[in-house]
């Protein structure tokens, strides 16, 4: 089978922990310049071997770092099981389940806060279509009564309701409701965000504050407060908290905003260790600037995208969807070893606190 120069390149890379050859018996250390020259041919020579399909077994142990240990079984894997070396044509693998599958989360039941548009609807329908019942939420009566609409039409199993998470008494609701028509909740996406604030951060007042905290934050926990023990009676579940890339990089006008999503990543990381003792997963999506009603204000001013286009890989406004896919996968199988991590989808803007 013949491999690309790329493929080729990785794999001699992949060696590149293997420190020098002493004669037959097996690798050992060398001074700088000699296993430098002797890595050269080591790497060339096994890349060789590997493109022949050949084998050879070393009596001496060589050592090789986890991180490049990775590597190479990821190439391994690659080339055995997953990917044509030639077109890059993904497989399934046999026995194994995939997040887009439509059956990957049949049998469950999620509550999506305010997700009757944007991000919060295009998750309800990445789970939905993935076989979970949807409860979706809004603050309006006919907003809910158009997404569940939409939902179904779409062979999605949803039931729907009113909420304004910053009020306790909506938040029981919306839970004892989901018990109580679905017989228990597994997943839980906390969407629901305000912002009635823009300018100079100087400026905001104290009730600015308590409203973005109040809805972004502290609504954010109580939710999961309230679901975790139905959780736990279904032996456990997933909790996906939407932050936003202003969490990591603030935005200019949105002070209060983005301090609120810097705040949910440290939830995140908070709740994570605790319920993990559940087998309750708490992961989070920040997203960068995404199509939705509720940043129009950010992608309808050209000279502001032509700005966030300068940092991003791929040039573009990203669309609800591929938040939904995002999420749907952190609440999947597929991520049964992720928990207390937040997943950047922000076109290759570099995210880091």
């Amino acid at each position: 089978m013949q491999y690309s120069k790329k493929r080729k390149i990785a794999i001699e890379r992949s060696l590149i922990s293997v420190e020098g050859i002493r004669g037959k018996r097996g690798f050992s250390r060398m001074s700088p310049s000699r296993g430098r020259r002797n890595w050269i041919r080591t790497s060339c020579g096994k890349a060789q071997l590997f493109e022949n399909g050949e084998t050879e077994d070393y009596s001496s142990a060589f050592s090789i770092s986890l991180g490049r240990l990775w590597v190479m079984l990821r190439c391994f894997v690659s080339r055995c099981f997953l990917t044509n070396p030639v077109a890059g044509q993904t497989r399934k693998m046999s026995g194994g389940s995939l997040a887009g599958s439509p059956s990957s989360l049949a049998g469950k039941v999620a509550i999506v806060t305010a997700s009757t548009d944007g991000i919060g609807l295009a998750a309800a329908q990445a789970l939905g279509q993935r076989g979970a019942h949807v409860v979706v939420s809004s603050r309006r009566q006919s907003n809910v009564d158009k997404a569940v609409a939409q939902l179904q039409s779409e062979k999605i199993q949803v039931t729907g309701t009113t909420c304004n998470v910053g009020k306790s008494e909506d938040r029981e609701r919306l839970v004892n409701m989901t018990v109580e028509h679905c017989g228990g909740i597994d997943i839980l996406v906390s969407n629901a965000a305000v912002n009635p604030f823009f300018g100079n951060i100087m400026d905001s007042t104290a009730a600015v504050w308590d409203k973005i905290l109040d809805v972004n934050v502290k609504a954010a926990f109580l939710m999961t407060q309230l679901v975790v023990p139905h959780m736990e009676k279904r032996g456990g579940g997933s909790v996906v908290f939407v932050s936003s890339v202003a969490g990591y990089q603030p935005m200019q006008a949105l002070g209060p905003y983005s301090v609120s999503k810097t705040a949910l990543l440290g939830l995140t990381r908070a709740l994570a260790p605790e319920l993990a003792q559940s087998h309750i997963r708490v992961n989070c999506v920040a997203p960068g600037v995404i199509k939705t009603r509720f940043s129009q204000a950010l992608w309808q001013d050209e000279d502001i995208v032509d700005e966030f286009k300068k940092q991003l890989s791929i040039k573009r406004v990203g669309e609800p969807e591929e938040i939904g896919g995002v999420i749907a996968f952190l609440c999947s199988k597929d991520a049964s070893y992720i928990t207390g991590e937040t997943i950047t989808v922000t076109g290759g803007m570099s995210c880091r606190l």
